[in-house]
């Protein structure tokens, strides 16, 4: 099982980091997390993914699958090492109606700081170790294609423009392939075939 979620990991991973690195929206985290709670999220994201593999080409009617806020937050406390960049733990995400999440973890931001020249203007020339990182938005998953609408974000309990929470967004996202990282303004391709995404309080449902 744990192996298989370093495969899939980075479906679910993707939502936190570039749709949530990421207040409308309560961060679901009131009752203890389980281990068959975060089962169940690797199960259906195994399932997601297969089901993607499986529709590559096809033009199958939908298949529907949901998912919970309390699963994605339990698979990330027990998966979280192996899927998550090196920099993030402890993430949590709330699901509210129409698309809008919350979400908070904590971030290692002296990388991001020492990653770059800064001058005295820069909000992150100032920050060091790590702090809680929170973020609020709307996702919308339509037409095989994502959009993050930023709200609100802060930093150790500061608000902070979307400026950095961009930077921090590029810097855990960047990769060799896209060594730039995720831009927050731009569309995305769903992944896993997925065609939508629709959101209800605590729930995502995702159609493939």
């Amino acid at each position: 099982m744990k192996g298989r979620s370093r495969g899939i990991g980075g479906l679910a991973a993707r939502f936190v980091v570039q749709g949530v690195l990421i207040g409308g929206v309560a961060v679901a985290a009131a009752q203890p997390l389980s281990r068959a709670d975060a089962d169940r999220a690797d199960a259906k994201l195994a399932f997601i993914i297969e089901t993607g593999e499986s529709r590559r080409g096809h033009g199958a009617g939908p298949v529907l699958t949901s998912v919970t806020d309390r699963e994605l937050n339990a698979y990330f406390e027990v998966y979280g090492p192996t899927v998550l960049p090196e920099g993030i733990v402890d993430p949590r995400v709330g699901i509210g109606d129409g698309g809008r999440v919350a979400a908070r973890g904590t971030v290692d931001l002296g990388a991001v700081r020492r990653s770059r020249e800064r001058d005295w203007l820069d909000p992150l020339a100032y920050v060091t170790g790590s702090l809680e990182v929170t973020a609020t938005g709307v996702l919308n998953g339509s037409n095989r294609t994502g959009v993050f609408q930023f709200e609100s974000a802060t930093v150790g309990g500061v608000a902070v423009p979307k400026s950095v929470l961009q930077e921090l967004v590029r810097y855990y996202t960047a990769t060799g392939e896209r060594p730039n990282g995720v831009d927050l303004d731009a569309p995305f391709e769903l992944p896993a075939n997925i065609r939508s995404v629709t959101f209800e309080r605590g729930r995502a449902t995702i159609v493939q």
